[in-house]
C-alpha cells in the first residue's frame, strides 16, 4: 500500500523544477525554491510535519492550507513538500470529526455550552455558507477557534516527536543494514 502511495506521490507531487516555471511565483522563487527547503533532513522533516498539522487543522479552508503551510515553511526552515502534504490530513472525511472534537475541547477550555449536535446537523444537511457564518457569529466561534488551536498544537507536537522518532529508527535501520553488508563482504573476502 505504501509503495503505491509513494509512487503516486513521486508522479504527481510538484517538483522544484515545475514550480520554477510558475509565472506568479517568479518574484520570490529564489526564497521558495531554496534547495534546503526541499531536502529531507532530520530537522526539516519534523518541522514540516508539525507546521503542516498546525496549518492544516487550524486553518480549515482548503487551498489556503497549502499556501499557508508553504509560506510558513520558509521562515521555519521546514520541508515544504512535507508541510504541504500534512495539510491533507484535514480533508472532507476528517473535517466533521475535527470540528466535533474542536467544539468539545473548546467548550471545556472556555467553559461554554455550544451544542455539538448543531454542527453535525449542519454537516449532514449541507448547510450553506450563510448558515455557517450565522452559526459562527453566535457563541460557537470562540469554542471552535480555541478547540481548533488546542487540537492543532497537540497534533503538531505529537507529529513532530513521532516523525523525529521514525526518522531516527529509519536511519538506524539503514546503518544496521550497511554494517551487515560490510560484515558479509568481509566474511566472503576471508573465506
Amino acid at each position: 500500500m505504501f509503495d503505491s502511495i509513494g509512487r503516486w506521490w513521486r508522479k504527481n507531487a510538484p517538483t522544484r523544477e515545475s514550480l520554477e516555471e510558475v509565472r506568479w511565483l517568479r518574484p520570490f522563487a529564489h526564497r521558495v525554491l531554496e534547495p534546503a527547503l526541499w531536502r529531507f533532513t532530520r530537522r526539516s522533516v519534523p518541522r514540516g510535519v508539525a507546521l503542516g498539522l498546525i496549518v492544516g487543522i487550524f486553518l480549515m479552508i482548503p487551498g489556503l492550507q497549502i499556501i499557508g503551510a508553504a509560506l510558513l515553511a520558509l521562515p521555519c526552515r521546514a520541508n515544504v513538500p512535507i508541510a504541504v502534504a500534512m495539510t491533507f490530513l484535514s480533508n472532507p472525511a476528517t473535517t466533521p470529526f475535527i470540528l466535533y472534537l474542536s467544539i468539545i475541547v473548546g467548550n471545556r477550555f472556555i467553559h461554554s455550552a455550544v451544542d455539538v449536535g448543531t454542527v453535525m446537523t449542519m454537516i449532514n444537511q449541507g448547510a450553506t455558507l450563510a448558515e455557517w457564518a450565522a452559526w459562527l457569529a453566535s457563541a460557537a466561534a470562540p469554542a471552535l477557534v480555541v478547540g481548533l488551536f488546542v487540537i492543532s498544537v497537540i497534533t503538531a507536537v505529537v507529529g513532530y516527536l513521532l516523525s523525529g522518532c521514525i526518522w531516527r529508527a529509519w536511519v538506524s535501520h539503514k546503518w544496521n543494514l550497511r554494517e551487515r553488508h560490510r560484515a558479509e563482504r568481509a566474511g566472503e573476502e576471508r573465506g
